[in-house]
C-alpha cells in the first residue's frame, strides 16, 4: 500500500485536485490525515477500479451546452470554498 498527497494523486490520474477532493469525501478512495496533510492511501485492485471509472468518464463526450453547465457549477462550488478560505484568514 502506498501513500500519496492528493495534489500527487491527481497528477498521476490527470485529474483536477477538486475532483480528488471529490472522492475522498464521496470514500471513493481512502485517505488518512498525518502531520496537518491529507495523504491517500493506494491499494493495487482498488486503483485499477478506479482508472476504469476515471477512463469511462473521461471518453464520454460532453456537448458545449453541457461542459458549460458543469464549468459554471465548478465555478460556483470553488467560489464558495474560496469564501470559506478567506473568512478563516480573517479570523485568524
Amino acid at each position: 500500500m502506498e501513500k500519496v498527497t492528493l495534489r500527487e494523486y491527481a497528477k498521476r490520474h490527470k485529474l483536477s485536485y477538486f475532483n480528488v477532493m471529490k472522492m475522498v469525501k464521496n470514500g471513493n478512495v481512502k485517505s488518512v490525515v498525518e502531520d496537518d496533510k491529507e495523504y491517500i492511501l493506494i491499494e493495487e485492485e482498488r486503483e485499477k477500479e478506479i482508472a476504469e471509472v476515471i477512463a469511462s468518464e473521461n471518453s464520454k463526450p460532453l456537448s458545449l451546452e453541457e461542459e458549460n453547465k458543469l464549468l459554471k457549477k465548478e465555478i460556483i462550488l470553488l467560489k464558495k470554498a474560496l469564501e470559506k478560505c478567506n473568512k478563516r484568514t480573517v479570523l485568524a
